[in-house]
């Protein structure tokens, strides 16, 4: 596996937030500078979130650490996204606790933050960073193509078992 990281092009952010849109995905490209007022500017009423592993704060009235009335009450959601694929609009969230997941999952819209060096071109890309984190150890990810979706009953439903909305902030990219 590659250990090496380019960065990726204009193209592929641009490319990532167009598959993303098409998957019903919302998204934001930030200078790291404007990063929290357009995480702030992509929740909705009372928000949970995880601390973000990278050099931007939350917004103010975010709650860190949340218990589980936090997470009852939550309409928004903001954890980190470890990576993005570009060639299916996919986010990849990588939760270390389980309060991160719950963050990601219960709340009716959820935001993730992903810095634009981790958008990749494609799944190989996205499966050889994986397999990095993996071979460290941290062998959880969920990767999110989209709100949450069913059909197994007949028509689409959304919002079912996860978040009905989604959004993700691109930090480091100029818009």
């Amino acid at each position: 596996m590659s250990s090496g990281r380019s960065a990726p092009t204009t193209d592929e952010v641009a490319r990532y937030a167009e598959r993303a849109a098409a998957a019903g995905i919302e998204t934001t490209r930030t200078p790291r500078e404007e990063a929290t007022a357009a995480i702030g500017a992509a929740c909705r009423g009372e928000t949970v979130a995880t601390v973000l592993p990278f050099d931007v704060d939350l917004p103010a009235g975010a709650t860190v650490d949340p218990t589980t009335a936090h997470l009852e009450a939550a309409d928004t959601g903001v954890t980190a996204g470890t990576l993005a694929v570009a060639e299916y609009g996919t986010v990849v969230v990588t939760p270390t606790t389980r309060k991160e997941g719950s963050v990601s999952l219960l709340p009716e819209r959820h935001v993730a933050v992903v810095r634009a060096s981790d958008v990749v071109a494609d799944m190989l890309a996205g499966f050889d960073r994986l397999g990095e984190a993996f071979a460290a150890g941290r062998n959880d990810a969920v990767l999110v193509t989209g709100p949450s979706a069913t059909a197994d009953m007949g028509e689409l439903v959304e919002g079912v078992h996860g978040p009905a909305e989604m959004h993700v902030v691109i930090v480091g990219s100029e818009p």
